[in-house]
């Protein structure tokens, strides 16, 4: 079946005109190698690949896998040359669109029915003309797995510390802190070495502490947008509190991510704050000894805000098998072992139509928290991408650098916030 593109129903503008060039939605039975890109440390991705080609024998997979950093400085390089991936995991989009490096997917949108999927779940996938603004126009990627972020904690230490139940508002989390720390547990175990962990708190509480539309417009790039705001100054005030307190290791800026889930494996940190993509291997080298909670709020009513979006997959605009690549994204989210593995090894809800059953997960499992909160967050709307997906180099250039002189003692909550606005800036302006 060959189907001739249109644009996507709900964008903002016509689709670029290499876009109207036939596509087929038929994979075909020729032998071929799709090109991967993908992050190190997270096996979904390879584990749907081979499900796939398990699935369609004449499809293999060459998957290359880089630290999100080194994709972050690489993707721009990699997408415009010669043998640019079939298929990349997308740091973030805004300038690899405005430089023409992404293929514009609402062709597939309407060839295989996306807009049966729930409009909010591909929202931070759209992005307008030239680039800008994230949030409305063509849809220029698609996720593995839809994840979410929380508070991961370990069982015997809070009952240790006194905590039948994860805390209501955010002055009991901080309550807890402050128990653990007399009792003599690592309170948090987070990382931030080479990537900012701490942003994971940070943003969690700017969350909760103004208006998240603020945040999503300061993302999605909205004109007059400002990360120099008392919500987002107020979280990093919190967050110099609880460095000074101890609240944090006192070496997390030499802890790295694979650290940091080792130590608390080991059982070192009453709670850890990530996302839902670790609860299998949780459930494996923790069984029963973890739980999982949305953040609270600050008042102990009103919805839940959390960091939400898509693992974020692309096809490259010099993609050699572009057909493919998204007969391979539709397969994600409408296969049902694909759905599985999404699951079971990613973590994630699995996205796709909302008349699709969710894969079942053992009662009781970490897993099945996740799934749980994944569900309550949707149901209260109250998903915000992550601030570090803000430009191309926001996260590598200011929330790194800035997040660790923060918590080393050597920037102030001031000049936090004004540090990573400026970059934004400078980044827009370009």
């Amino acid at each position: 079946m060959s189907v001739t593109a249109c644009s996507a129903p709900g964008s903002d503008q016509e689709s670029p005109a290499d876009s109207t060039a036939p596509i087929s939605t038929e994979l075909g039975t020729e032998p071929i190698t799709l090109e991967m890109y993908a992050e190190t440390g997270f096996p979904l991705a390879k584990a749907l690949a081979d499900e796939f080609t398990r699935q369609h024998p004449n499809v293999r997979f060459n998957v290359r896998e880089d630290q999100f950093t080194v994709i972050v400085e690489n993707a721009p390089r990699v997408l415009a040359s010669d043998n640019a991936p079939d298929i990349i995991r997308l740091p973030t989009m805004v300038d690899l669109v405005k430089d023409g490096l992404l293929k514009n997917l609402d062709p597939y949108f309407t060839a295989y029915g996306w807009d049966r999927f729930p409009a909010s779940q591909l929202v931070q996938l759209r992005v307008g003309e030239g680039g800008r603004p994230r949030g409305a126009g063509s849809l220029y990627g698609m996720g593995l797995g839809y994840s979410v972020t929380g508070v991961f904690y370990n069982k015997s230490l809070a009952e240790r510390v006194g905590m039948t139940a994860p805390p209501a508002t955010i002055a009991e989390f901080e309550q807890l802190l402050a128990k653990a720390k007399t009792a003599g547990v690592q309170p948090i175990m987070q990382f931030n070495k080479n990537t900012a962990g701490i942003n994971f708190p940070h943003q969690a509480l700017q969350n909760q502490f103004g208006d998240p539309a603020q945040i999503a417009d300061w993302i999605f790039q909205k004109p007059g947008a400002t990360f120099d705001t008392p919500a987002a100054l107020k979280a990093t005030q919190v967050i110099q509190r609880w460095a000074q307190a101890g609240y944090f290791p006192k070496d997390a800026n030499a802890l790295d991510y694979t650290a940091m889930m080792g130590e608390f494996q080991k059982g070192n940190g009453l709670f850890m704050f990530n996302g839902d993509w670790e609860s299998g291997n949780l459930d494996k080298s923790m069984s029963g000894k973890v739980g999982f909670f949305l953040f609270p709020t600050e008042s102990g009513s009103g919805n839940h805000v959390a960091m939400s979006a898509p693992n974020t997959f692309g096809v490259g605009a010099k993609a050699k098998h572009p057909d493919a690549a998204a007969f391979f994204l539709n397969w994600v989210h409408t296969n049902a072992k694909a759905r599985e593995i999404s699951v079971t090894v990613g973590g994630s809800h699995p996205g796709g139509p909302s008349d699709l059953a969710i894969p079942t997960v053992a009662e009781g499992s970490v897993l099945a928290q996740t799934l749980k909160a994944s569900q309550q967050l949707g149901a209260e709307n109250g998903a915000v991408d992550f601030t570090a997906n803000a430009t191309g180099g926001i996260f590598a250039a200011a929330i790194t650098p800035e997040m660790q002189k923060l918590v080393a003692g050597q920037q102030t909550p001031e000049g936090y916030v004004k540090a990573v606005q400026a970059e934004y800036e400078k980044e827009l302006s370009r």
